[in-house]
């Protein structure tokens, strides 16, 4: 995740993109666009990682925890779904 950041922001900073079409542009680079959907698939599993551990030891009792957890995979699935539209649909 920090690598992807690191090349992400020197890129931007060697090349700012002023436009929406300068960055649909860079955005959909199949390079870009892979390391992009690689780094949100390690943030989507990091924050389930994270909140799942808050969760199991924070919400009771298990009907409550279970529930939530299950919310909370819903909208990560949600999230994922949507980068992956905005990554590899709306730009095609």
């Amino acid at each position: 995740m920090l690598a992807f950041l690191i090349v992400a922001l020197v890129s931007l900073g060697l090349h700012p993109r002023v436009t929406f079409v300068e960055w649909a542009g860079w955005v959909h680079r199949p390079a870009v666009s892979a390391a992009a959907a690689v780094f949100f698939l390690a943030l989507c599993s990091h924050m389930w990682v994270g909140l799942r551990d808050v969760l199991i030891d924070y919400a009771r009792p298990a009907a409550v925890r279970n529930g939530l957890l299950a919310l909370l995979a819903a909208a990560l699935a949600v999230l994922a779904g949507w980068v992956v539209v905005i990554l590899f649909v709306a730009g095609a």
